[in-house]
């Protein structure tokens, strides 16, 4: 089963991207903050990470960053999930080190979808 890691600190937005990934197969574990979804990462080895870029403890640019450091996450997804706007977050995002950018809040469940798809080669 595919796994992802959503590293949210904000329960709500954490919940809905957690249940339409579950309703589709997926295997889905969450960290409210970076140390936690980096001690996740390293435990579970997910095929996905979904991260948030404005965390409590540090910032999701520096745990991607972090993560690339390590063999098996230097050509895993990651992908930076955020409400940040997208001609800020998306160049961000690539600069340390991620796939790519999906932005908050989710509105379209198929098109969330289709771009966890299209990350994952699916």
């Amino acid at each position: 089963m595919t796994r992802i890691l959503i590293v949210e600190d904000m329960p709500d937005n954490a919940e809905l991207a957690r249940k339409i990934l579950s309703s589709r197969g997926y295997e889905v574990v969450h960290a409210l903050s970076a140390e936690a979804g980096y001690q996740l990462a390293l435990e579970t080895h997910p095929d996905l990470i979904l991260l948030d870029l404005g965390l409590p403890d540090y910032d999701g640019l520096t745990l991607a960053g972090q993560l690339r450091e390590d063999p098996f996450f230097e050509k895993l997804p990651i992908i930076a999930f955020t409400a940040w706007p997208s001609d800020t977050a998306k160049p961000m995002a690539e600069s340390y080190g991620c796939n790519g950018f999906i932005g908050k809040p989710i509105i379209k469940v198929n098109d969330f979808i289709a771009q966890i798809e299209l990350y994952l080669g699916k």
